[in-house]
């Protein structure tokens, strides 16, 4: 037997059901016919998918593992539906956007957005993954950054403009942490506490190891994601680097770090120039827009950081557009 979209759409409704009665309900057939359908299912990948008893079934670790692979060939196979529907009735087809983090997103999508028109969004801590759906075909753009020191993997033939050559990374630290009273903070101002670092960014750890260790620092470091690391912040278990249009709050501050000791290049990756052109403009809007709600950012690009941003054509905004091809 092969394997069809029927089987593993029968697969995740026994598992999000947790029984098969309730399974065969969703999905409009009797019990014993779902239950034939999963043993011929598991014949045919070699082992028990599921455990049953009374409490109901409860996937298997080989479960698992067809179903973290099912579930998102299942959503792949309904956007190529709904996409091709939309084709055909002549409407626009959607715009598959990917990004790392950045507080740009929000105004970029709401510029790109128009009538037949709705960009969907993959959301992704490794750069150089989402640059691999670009060529591969999975996403039209992305918008990803380059921690400098640790160059991305830029494929083949895959078309980057630049965003911004240098983008200097600050500190966020507890309100009441003693260095928050001044707008400049100093490496060495933050010898005792403990840092908290994303292992899983591209770069960040190894942009983050260079910076401390350059000043002669081997501070405790603890890892989590951007969102962990806030709430640790604003508790005063750590500090942590940011991007510069990060936003102080009443129990953090984001500050400037004394000599801009670490940089990334904000990139942003297509397979053509028509699709660079066509979604870069909104882009450099929004984020433009919210560098300047960022009092720290807007204070460096205001100060000397705008003379230190692109070694290229610079624009009123301060960007430099770059474009380059990652050649054959």
């Amino acid at each position: 037997m092969e394997l069809e979209v029927r089987h593993l759409r029968a697969l995740c409704a026994i598992a999000d059901a947790g029984s098969l009665h309730r399974a065969a309900r969703q999905l409009g057939v009797a019990q014993p016919t779902l239950s034939t359908q999963l043993t011929r299912i598991e014949q045919t990948l070699g082992g028990p998918l599921f455990t049953r008893g009374r409490t109901g079934c409860r996937p298997t670790p080989l479960g698992r593992t067809v179903l973290g692979r099912a579930r998102p060939l299942l959503s792949d196979m309904s956007t190529l539906v709904r996409e091709a529907r939309a084709a055909a009735a002549g409407g626009d087809s959607r715009l598959r956007v990917g990004s790392t983090a950045s507080r740009a997103l929000a105004g970029w999508l709401r510029r790109l957005r128009r009538p037949g028109l709705e960009p969907t969004l993959q959301m992704d801590v490794s750069a150089n993954a989402l640059l691999r759906r670009v060529t591969e075909g999975q996403l039209d753009v992305a918008f990803v950054h380059e921690v400098e020191g640790s160059a991305l993997h830029i494929p083949e033939g895959l078309r980057l403009r630049v965003l911004v050559e240098r983008e200097p990374q600050f500190v966020m630290l507890p309100a009441d942490h003693p260095a928050a009273v001044r707008p400049v903070v100093r490496l060495a101002d933050l010898a005792d506490d403990r840092w908290m670092v994303d292992p899983t960014v591209d770069g960040e750890w190894d942009g983050v190891h260079r910076m401390l260790r350059a000043v002669g620092l081997n501070p405790r470091v603890l890892h989590g994601d951007y969102h962990t690391a806030a709430s640790l912040v604003a508790t005063g278990e750590v500090v942590t680097v940011c991007q510069p249009s990060s936003q102080s709050r009443p129990d953090m501050a984001v500050r400037r770090l004394y000599g801009d000791p670490l940089g990334v290049r904000l990139l942003l990756a297509a397979r053509t120039r028509a699709e660079l052109d066509a979604v870069f403009p909104a882009l450099e809007d929004a984020y433009w827009e919210v560098a300047r709600q960022s009092t720290a950012y807007r204070e460096w690009l205001e100060g000397d950081g705008i003379r230190t941003l692109p070694r290229c054509p610079v624009t009123a905004a301060g960007t430099g557009r770059v474009e380059f091809v990652r050649a054959h």
